[in-house]
């Protein structure tokens, strides 16, 4: 465990390669907290959070829903693909798990100390330079399991209801609608083509870090624990989802960790300036992955002859293959 002064001085060696050190001098007055934002004030970080909460509450929906014709396959696969394009639910997931990340005091104590003693224009500059930095940081090991135990519930959850869609894909072909010939596939693709724009978040987080609106104390967890994911009546349950010990051994992808949890220390000292922390909330390669499972889905049904087989196209490429780019963990290397 490293305290918040080798903290420093491991931002100090980060910033050889390019970046000018700047000399230890007297610890400052600490300046007093930022103001928290009111309703009339931007926040982009927690607004991309708002997505990301929102695309798992239309996930649990897509789980509830009953399968009972073509019209509700059609709104499992409409609300998935508003989330689809381009940064949108990159952004979201990044800004999410910082938010989970700042409810260790300990780890943003820690990131403060450091930039009242370097500055935060030295702070700012090492820690976009390389976000594993900051998992050197005290208190950061917690607040990199909580972000990674919360993205990995989601992910399974998103599988989850893959799994359910991958059952009812065979299931639906003993319906008379769903075997039945598919002659709509100029029309899905178009509404595939143009669902972002009809994405409207309603979704809003608890307007207190740390409480509900009743006031009650609370912590930002799993997003896709917000919602209710009771299936009605004549829904099947959610397979039970369970790791089995040496099926495969899994660990943190520190450098995916590592960004949001430096995004989540970035907003603990900016001044306003939102610049710095937009790039950060870029994940190129999560981007690509997420499009090209958007794209494939959208091959799938245009392969399509049946409508049973719209519901194999969400299973595989809008379910199983997004958790699988959001996942926040990788294989351990032997």
């Amino acid at each position: 465990m490293t305290d918040p002064w080798f903290a420093a001085a491991a931002i100090a060696a980060a910033l050889s390669t390019g970046l000018q050190e700047a000399e230890p001098s007297a610890p400052q007055e600490t300046a007093p907290d930022a103001v928290p934002a009111t309703p009339s004030t931007p926040d982009p970080i927690r607004e991309n959070a708002e997505t990301y909460a929102a695309y798992h509450a239309d996930v649990g929906e897509a789980g509830r829903r009953p399968l009972l014709s073509g019209a509700d396959l059609d709104a499992t696969m409409d609300a998935l693909a508003q989330y689809y394009d381009g940064d949108r639910l990159v952004d979201a997931q990044i800004a999410y798990a910082a938010l989970v990340a700042a409810q260790h005091p300990e780890f943003i104590d820690a990131v403060r100390a450091v930039a009242d003693y370097y500055g935060t224009e030295t702070a700012r500059a090492a820690l976009t330079n390389d976000p594993v930095y900051v998992t050197g940081f005290m208190g950061a090991d917690v607040a990199s399991a909580s972000v990674v135990g919360a993205l990995e519930e989601d992910a399974q959850s998103i599988r989850g209801v893959g799994d359910r869609y991958r059952q009812e894909a065979y299931a639906l072909q003993n319906e008379t609608w769903a075997a039945r010939r598919a002659r709509d596939r100029e029309d899905r693709l178009a509404a595939l083509e143009t669902a972002s724009e009809r994405l409207d978040v309603q979704f809003r987080l608890a307007p207190e870090a740390g409480q509900t609106e009743s006031g009650t104390p609370t912590r930002l967890g799993a997003a896709s624990a917000l919602g209710d994911n009771r299936p009605p009546a004549g829904v099947p349950a959610l397979p039970e989802l369970s790791v089995t010990v040496g099926e495969q051994q899994l660990e943190p992808d520190e450098r995916r960790v590592g960004r949001m949890l430096a995004v989540a220390a970035l907003q603990s000292i900016e001044d306003g300036d939102m610049t710095t922390l937009d790039r950060m909330l870029a994940e190129p390669s999560v981007e690509r992955c997420i499009n090209w499972a958007r794209l494939t889905m959208a091959q799938c049904v245009a392969a399509g002859h049946f409508k049973y087989e719209d519901s194999f196209c969400i299973a595989e490429h809008a379910l199983m293959d997004v958790a699988d780019c959001l996942t926040a963990t990788r294989p351990v290397s032997n």
